[in-house]
C-alpha cells in the first residue's frame, strides 16, 4: 500500500514538472518575437526617444523653398552615449526638405539624413518636435511637419489689403502681384540661427573610431 501512495506521488509530480517544462519553453519565442518589448540600446549608443537642440545654418522660407532642397544644422548641445561616447556640441547635421506647402496654411517636413562624428559622417534618423521660441508656428505633428498658425481676422484684413495695394500699382501684372504678396505674408519663415527640437526615431550609434 505505501510503495503504491509513493508511485502515485512520483508520477503527479513527474506531471507537474513536465507542464512547468513545457509552459516555459512556449512562453520564450512568445517573448522574443513580441514587437512590444524593444531591445535596449548599446552602450555606445544614443537611445531612440533622446530629445536634443539643434540651430539652423540656413534660412528656411516656404515662399522660397522647394521639396528636395538640402539644408543644415548644428548641434545645440552634447549627445552622450552610456559608455561616454560623445558627439560635442557644434557638430553639423544635413537634412533636406521632404515636403512644402504654401498659402495660408504654410507647412514644411524637415528630414535629417546624416551627423558628422569625430570618426566621419552616420546617418540620423530623427523628428522635429519643437520650434522653441517661435509663437507664429502649430507645435509639429507626429510626423514632424511645421505649420504656421493661421492669422487672425485683422491679419487677413491686412493682407488683404497688402494684395490689393500690390495689384493696383500694376494695371497688367497686378494679379500676380497681389498673389505674390498675399503668398509672402502668408509664408512661414525659419531664420538662420532658429533653434529646432529634435527626438531620435532610431538609436544613434557612436564609433570610437
Amino acid at each position: 500500500m505505501r510503495q503504491e501512495i509513493c508511485e502515485v506521488i512520483v508520477n503527479q509530480l513527474s506531471s507537474w514538472v513536465g507542464m512547468l517544462f513545457l509552459t516555459a519553453a512556449m512562453s520564450l519565442p512568445t517573448q522574443a518575437m513580441d514587437p512590444a518589448v524593444a531591445p535596449m540600446a548599446r552602450p555606445s549608443a544614443v537611445p531612440e526617444g533622446t530629445t536634443f537642440l539643434v540651430r539652423l545654418q540656413d534660412k528656411l522660407d516656404t515662399a522660397e523653398l522647394h521639396r528636395g532642397e538640402h539644408f543644415k544644422v548644428k548641434l545645440d548641445e552634447d549627445l552622450i552615449s552610456a559608455n561616454g561616447n560623445m558627439i560635442p556640441r557644434g557638430k553639423k547635421i544635413k537634412g533636406h526638405v521632404s515636403s512644402v506647402e504654401h498659402g495660408r496654411h504654410a507647412r514644411l517636413l524637415l528630414s535629417f539624413d546624416e551627423i558628422e562624428t569625430k570618426h566621419g559622417w552616420i546617418a540620423l534618423i530623427a523628428t522635429v518636435i519643437g520650434v522653441p521660441g517661435e509663437h507664429g508656428i502649430k507645435a509639429p505633428n507626429s510626423e514632424g511637419e511645421i505649420e504656421r498658425k493661421g492669422p487672425s481676422a485683422k491679419q487677413t484684413i491686412e493682407d488683404a489689403a497688402a494684395g490689393a495695394a500690390a495689384g493696383s500699382t500694376d494695371s497688367e501684372g497686378g494679379a500676380g502681384a497681389g498673389a505674390k504678396a498675399s503668398e509672402r505674408a502668408n509664408r512661414l519663415r525659419l531664420e538662420k540661427g532658429a533653434t529646432l527640437e529634435v527626438r531620435l526615431d532610431r538609436a544613434l550609434q557612436i564609433p570610437s573610431h
